[in-house]
């Protein structure tokens, strides 16, 4: 399946109450897909996934197959560290008409590799839905290594992995060894293109939230053979994206989105929302791009 080239990672608009805000998320929605975002991901960790109830998961998804009526493919983020619990969330997901499912490495249970295989396969085998896997050891403890992912990948319906270790060689290694229809999306903003450099099919950005139109076009620079001009367009976006992990996220950039004018309300506990002066660095690096 297309993804396409640049997603994003969707935040939950709460309302004042820290309640889940439907309105605001359609704003949201039509706000990110006018300005390049090819695909959404829901209810992953830039959404706050693990602060959200099951119910609030089924009502965003619900929510926003509706609002998107098939003009973006929807990524469901169902994963978690209980297999059975993902299997049941990634089963009603599918009911509601999401395109497809975003399953993280289980986290504080830390499984070793056969343990991580026979967790994604356990889920793949109960759904149609087509599966991105979530490679991310900095929240997750544990590593999906090369070998399990080709593995993974020989699964009909595993067809792609968001991959945030940040390693560039290990990246290489397994594009090279899986089949052309399994893609690698970075999970890391700032790695974009690097990514794309060598292979890669595109990004799971959070930094899309506030140059998203601005990394389409590195992207299609990059397509277009026009590799200094992507190269320099990176570098000028580079502030921005660190900026926008300066803290846990998404607390930054729910922050920024405000101060774009969207306001997606604050996050949910143990997050804290940005220090005035975090708020002032970010706005000031906000202000410096433009």
């Amino acid at each position: 399946m297309d993804f396409g080239r640049l997603l994003t990672a969707m935040v939950t608009p709460f309302n004042s109450n820290n309640q889940l805000d439907l309105d605001q998320t359609t704003e949201l929605v039509e706000y990110l897909l006018k300005n390049g975002t090819d695909g959404l991901i829901v209810a992953g960790t830039t959404g706050e996934s693990p602060t959200l109830s099951h119910q609030e998961k089924l009502s965003l998804f619900e929510h926003v197959v509706k609002v998107v009526n098939g003009r973006v493919p929807i990524i469901a983020g169902t994963g978690g560290n209980n297999t059975e619990a993902s299997i049941q969330l990634t089963k009603e997901a599918e009911k509601l008409g999401v395109d497809a499912s975003l399953l993280v490495t289980p986290y504080y249970n830390k499984p070793n590799q056969e343990g991580l295989y026979q967790h994604f396969s356990s889920i793949a085998k109960q759904t149609s839905l087509p599966i991105m896997l979530y490679n991310i050891p900095s929240r997750t403890v544990v590593r999906l290594n090369v070998e399990t992912t080709v593995a993974l990948s020989q699964l009909p319906n595993v067809v792609s992995v968001k991959d945030s270790t940040g390693d560039l060689d290990a990246i290489a290694s397994l594009l090279e060894q899986v089949d052309d229809h399994f893609t690698v999306y970075s999970g890391d903003d700032s790695l974009t293109l690097p990514i794309q450099s060598i292979g890669g099919s595109g990004v799971v950005s959070v930094s899309s939230h506030i140059i998203g139109s601005e990394m389409k076009e590195m992207l299609n620079l990059f397509e277009n053979g026009n590799i200094k001009e992507a190269a320099k367009l990176h570098r000028r976006l580079l502030p921005i994206m660190k900026a926008l992990f300066m803290a846990p996220s998404p607390s930054p950039v729910k922050s920024a989105l405000k101060y774009k004018g969207i306001d997606t309300g604050s996050v949910r506990l143990p997050l804290v929302p940005l220090s005035p002066f975090e708020e002032q660095n970010l706005f000031r690096v906000m202000e410096d791009y433009q």
